[in-house]
This record gives structure tokens, C-alpha cells and sequence, in this order.
């Protein structure tokens, strides 16, 4: 760790932009830790936000206390770390055997650097920036054509950073070498797909192709008819039904982010077939289990409907975490904000784990918690659609 520290302690300077650290080992921990430069009472300090669900934490530290943590944190709790300054980038990323590799590359010197904003009390920097003009959220009557954030809409542009920041995290298990393939199942009105493509095409610079899958027709045809106004050249909506679409052979990430009760078991049954290395579900309208569901102990409390309802949907999306998991998946789930269509607001984010030694390691752990899951699907009289398609699916 004396590498880290040496080349850590050279970024923490009045010249730092940002550390980010992120990518978990923990799944139950903060997803994010954010660094950044402040000034208070003319002495540079460190800011540090912590994200964990939907909440914030703030500390500011020296700089001893700041590498302290950041050499911590890489050492226990996460596996990818992000240094951008004045002078260059710095990424870290630890294997699941623990090695970890550090990558420096020096700033362009021919380009002007603007100083860090050190402000102690800054406005929170967003993915997509207030004040630039972006042509889909131009079009979604959330920014004006001079890059405005319409005040009504305030909350459609932070849901849209948010998913995007979701994204940010998982970068790094998408190949660099060759293009991108996205899916997108049921991707309605498609605001957020374009977003996707607009983030990872546009701001990333990434060769990506995105296709994006929906039954209604007229929604298919005006979303074609944007991505062709807006250049978007790798972004395509078909009409189909995700559980017997064929129209791909090598898919890297698959997102279904509204697609309705079982759609969902197909959208995800379906990624993991294709090896996707990342899928992205925020499940709704979950009714198979609350018809299913029986318990007497629990009677008392499914006499209520709207509690009968809410615990189905839980426990729906808590059988889909673990048999991702089965099937080869880091998988947490995390609060997102709520469509404009539903109120539901869990995200199931699952990685792929890498096939090292630690894998089989792993096995018996994984098998002993799909023995758990089963017990507990049988004592409430549960099968859902997902457990019926994977059950050939397992580590």
C-alpha cells in the first residue's frame, strides 16, 4: 500500500478536481465515497461525501486524516478508485484476489486547467450540467434551449443524474476493447435511454449500441424518429415482446427500468443467458407472489391488502437479488428515485463476478443461501416466474 499512499498524497493538493472510490465490497455498505479540496479558515481541508441508499454524509478532514482513509478504504471496503487533478488521473482497481494496479497519466499540458472550486458550501455537480444545452431534455421540457433547468421539472433532471451516476459505477465491467452492446426492455418513452446513450456516446466517448424494446408501436416510431434528429446512429427501437425476442446474440448490459410483474423475470432470465456483465432492474406492478402468498403466522398481517401487497413486491425483488446471485452476479439493491408512472423505487443493480479462484470459494456460501431462499419460498408457498426460468441457471 505504500504505492497508493505515495501516489495519493501527490493528488491531495489545492489542485485535486475529485477522488471518487466506488465499487463496493459490501454490498450492504456505502456505494460511494466523493473527495474533494475545500477552504476553511484559509487552510485547505478535504471533503469527503459518503452515499450509502439514499442518504449523504459529509466530514471534512486534513490531509493526513484524507489519506489515512482513502488508503483504508481501498485496502477493506472498495475496489475501484478515481483520481482527477490539475495534474493528470490516478486509477486504482483491486482485484478479486485482492492485487491491486495503479494507473497514472500525466495532464495535457497544452491545455488551459481551471482551478478547483474550493467553496465550501457548492451546489451538488450533476452528471448532466445545468446550463448545457442536452437536445433529449430540450425535447422532456426539463431544460430550455439555452440549457435551463425548468423549475417544475427539477426533480426529472436529478432522477435522470441519479440513474446516471448508477452507471458511473459500473464502467469498468464494460469491455473497452470492442463496441458496447446495450439493451433496454421495455423501454417506453425512452427518456432515460437516451440519456444512457447521450452519457456513454457522448460525454464518455464510448463505442456503444443501444437498442431499446417496447410493444407499442407509436412509441417505437417516435423514438426513432428522435435518435435519427439527434445523430444518434448506434441508438434503435424495435417493436417486441421481451420473452421471445431473439434479435441478439452478445449483449454486455441489460437494462429494464418499467417493464411490468413477470416481464421483468423475462427481461432478467434473459440477460443472464447472454453472460450480460451488467443488468439494471427497476421491477413494478409485482402481483404473481401476492396471489401466491400464504402464511399462517403471518395471517394476521396479510388480512391487510395494502401490507399483503407491499410485502409481495419486497419479497418479489429480494427471490430475483439472490438468484442473480446464484447465477454468478455481485447484485445489491438500491433506493432510486420513483418514476412519474409508479411510485416504485428499488433498483436491483447486478454485476458479474469475475471466474478467479475466489469463485470457488464462493460456491458453498451461495449454495447454502439458495437452500435458504427455497426454505422460505416454500413455507409462504411462493414460485415465482424467475425461479421457474433459472432453475438450470446457478453458479
Amino acid at each position: 500500500m505504500e504505492e497508493l499512499r505515495n501516489r495519493l498524497a501527490d493528488f491531495l493538493s489545492e489542485r485535486l478536481y475529485q477522488i471518487i472510490i466506488s465499487n463496493p465490497r459490501r454490498k450492504e455498505e456505502a456505494f460511494k465515497v466523493k473527495v474533494r479540496p475545500i477552504m476553511m479558515k484559509g487552510s485547505i481541508c478535504f471533503q469527503e461525501t459518503i452515499s450509502k441508499g439514499t442518504q449523504v454524509f459529509h466530514d471534512n478532514y486534513e490531509k493526513d486524516g484524507m489519506l489515512d482513509r482513502l488508503v483504508r478504504y481501498m485496502e477493506e471496503d472498495f475496489r475501484q478508485l478515481e483520481a482527477q487533478s490539475m495534474d493528470g488521473k490516478l486509477n486504482v482497481l483491486v482485484s478479486k484476489k485482492g492485487r491491486m494496479t495503479i494507473k497514472q497519466q500525466k495532464a495535457d499540458s497544452s491545455q488551459n486547467q481551471m482551478m478547483p472550486d474550493m467553496s465550501h458550501n457548492r451546489s451538488k455537480q450533476y452528471i448532466l450540467k445545468e446550463g448545457v444545452p442536452v437536445p433529449f431534455l430540450i425535447d422532456l421540457d426539463v431544460q430550455t434551449a439555452e440549457g435551463t433547468i425548468i423549475k417544475s421539472r427539477y426533480n426529472k433532471f436529478k432522477q435522470i443524474n441519479r440513474y446516471l451516476e448508477f452507471v458511473e459505477d459500473i464502467l469498468p465491467a464494460l469491455p473497452k476493447e470492442r463496441t458496447i452492446h446495450i439493451i433496454d426492455f421495455g423501454c417506453g418513452k425512452s427518456y432515460l435511454t437516451f440519456a444512457l446513450y447521450y452519457y456513454l456516446h457522448e460525454l464518455k466517448q464510448l463505442d456503444v449500441m443501444i437498442t431499446g424494446l417496447d410493444l407499442k408501436t407509436d412509441v417505437i416510431n417516435k423514438c426513432n424518429q428522435l435518435a435519427e434528429r439527434y445523430g444518434y446512429d448506434q441508438l434503435q427501437f424495435f417493436q417486441g415482446d421481451i420473452s421471445t425476442f431473439q434479435g441478439a446474440e452478445c449483449v454486455d448490459m441489460v437494462v429494464t427500468l418499467h417493464a411490468c410483474d413477470t416481464a421483468t423475470d423475462f427481461a432478467i432470465k434473459k440477460a443472464v443467458d447472454w453472460g450480460a456483465r451488467v443488468i439494471f432492474t427497476v421491477p413494478c406492478c409485482q402481483h404473481e407472489v401476492n396471489k401466491q402468498i400464504e402464511n399462517e403466522l403471518l395471517s394476521p398481517v396479510f388480512q391487510y391488502g395494502l401490507l399483503k401487497e407491499r410485502i409481495s413486491a419486497l419479497l418479489t425483488d429480494g427471490i430475483r437479488a439472490n438468484l442473480l446471485e446464484e447465477a454468478g452476479y455481485e447484485t445489491q439493491v438500491l433506493e432510486f428515485i420513483s418514476m412519474e408512472h409508479t411510485p416504485k423505487n428499488i433498483l436491483i443493480r447486478a454485476v458479474k463476478r469475475e471466474r478467479d479462484a475466489s469463485v470457488t470459494n464462493r460456491r458453498k456460501s451461495i449454495e447454502e443461501s439458495g437452500t435458504a431462499l427455497r426454505q422460505l419460498t416454500d413455507a409462504l408457498h411462493v414460485e415465482t416466474t424467475l425461479q421457474k426460468l433459472m432453475k438450470n441457471n446457478t453458479l
